[in-house]
């Protein structure tokens, strides 16, 4: 139960310590913070004792008190995190969890697919980037916190998951059932093409061996001549794995800047361990966020890749994870990313060098000529952005071989 004189004898004691120890402004502003506290604590007490349902739950009020204070930031990746969705954070930077296979943001404050992961339950239900997920078992997502969306779609491993998708063109949403499976992430998949382009597919910045995996990639196609790295549908993870891997191409430069809120800016330079130096071309399209967005930056921005497709999510904020006392956690968002070249890219994303549409199924179906820039499904037709991506390493070989 709430002890509310306790509470207002804290606030008006915090006023006192701050007048004794600070200056005159930041008394005022303590003061002013005070005043408006006490209408939130009138608030508590009048639903604390005249609200009709008697045995209210206190940790309900608190946690749902919690995430309105955030949801004034209007900044979607600064978010509460309860205790139980806290566990499953940290299980999934292992690699292995079970679900449908599913990267989820928040963009335009309606809970959005990233990508689905291939090969998973959500890549076989055709999920797709863009997609927006207005309900999970029918329970609604407006105002759903990230984290509380994320534990409602992963549960057991056959158990099933209805998800109500509402995709661009389509009048009303559809449902989806799917059966969750045990999802491993591979960090990596790559082939030759043609016989001397490299071909490494990145699929998450999530796994903590994402940048090993990179590398043994990159070792094993050192006879190639060109390369093509692919971050569609990668929705980020660790800034960690982006700057190892940035610096296996990079030999002296920025990786990424961060900008805070004073505006002091810090740059994240290249470890100098450069393991490829032959033209290379960097995928991306709408589903490549965070981690992707800051090494497709990095590459471009210090001259050694072109990145073709379309301009990717727009995810670029620095979140500090802090665990609270009761096993929840806040992720704080602290600081921006911009590119080496100091581009903002958050909400808007990164452009490409070589703009690449790929139709949809609805604007083939509707006749439309103007293609809508979406996560292409290789399984129906030709990948026209892989097939210029190898035509643009192929000039880039040529190029070279010419001097």
């Amino acid at each position: 139960m709430f002890n509310l004189r306790t509470i207002r004898n804290m606030l008006l004691g915090s006023v006192i310590l701050v007048i004794g120890v600070s200056i005159f402004g930041q008394v005022l502003a303590q003061g002013d913070l005070e005043r408006k506290l006490e209408t939130y604590l009138q608030v508590l007490d009048i639903v604390k004792h005249d609200f009709v349902e008697k045995d209210v739950d206190d940790q309900k009020l608190v946690y749902g008190s919690i995430r309105g204070l955030l949801s004034a930031l209007d900044d979607p990746y600064t978010r509460f995190v309860e205790p139980k969705s806290y566990k499953e954070m940290k299980i999934r930077m292992s690699g292995s969890y079970s679900g449908i296979g599913i990267y989820i943001g928040i963009k335009e404050k309606l809970l959005t697919v990233i990508s689905p992961i291939d090969g998973t339950p959500a890549d076989k239900a055709k999920l797709k980037a863009g997609d927006k997920i207005v309900t999970v078992d029918e329970k609604p997502t407006k105002d759903m916190a990230l984290e509380e969306a994320v534990s409602l779609i992963r549960g057991p491993r056959g158990t099933k998951v209805k998800l109500g998708i509402q995709r661009k063109g389509w009048k009303e949403p559809k449902d989806y059932e799917i059966v969750r499976e045990n999802i491993k992430i591979k960090s990596v998949n790559s082939k030759i093409m043609q016989k001397d382009i490299a071909y490494i597919k990145l699929n998450t910045f999530e796994n903590l061996a994402s940048a090993q995996e990179f590398e043994k990639a990159l070792r094993q196609a050192r006879t190639a001549k060109g390369l093509i790295i692919d971050l569609r549908g990668n929705g980020g993870g660790l800034l960690q794995s982006a700057i190892d891997i940035g610096s296996m191409f990079i030999d002296r430069g920025v990786i990424v800047q961060t900008v805070d809120r004073e505006g002091r800016k810090e740059q994240l330079e290249s470890s100098g361990r450069v393991l490829w130096r032959k033209p290379t071309v960097v995928l991306i399209n709408e589903a490549s966020a965070s981690a992707s967005e800051i090494l497709a930056g990095a590459l471009r921005d210090n001259k050694v890749a072109t990145l073709v497709g379309v301009h990717s999510f727009g995810k670029a904020s620095v979140q500090n994870v802090r665990r609270l006392n009761d096993g929840s956690a806040l992720l704080v968002t602290i600081a921006k990313y911009l590119t080496p070249s100091g581009e903002d890219i958050n909400k808007k994303g990164i452009q490409p060098d070589i703009e690449v549409l790929v139709p949809t199924e609805e604007a083939s179906a509707n006749g439309e000529t103007e293609p809508e820039p979406l996560l292409p499904d290789e399984a129906e037709g030709e990948d026209i952005q892989l097939q210029k991506a190898l035509e643009i390493i192929r000039s880039m070989i040529r190029a070279t071989a010419n001097g």
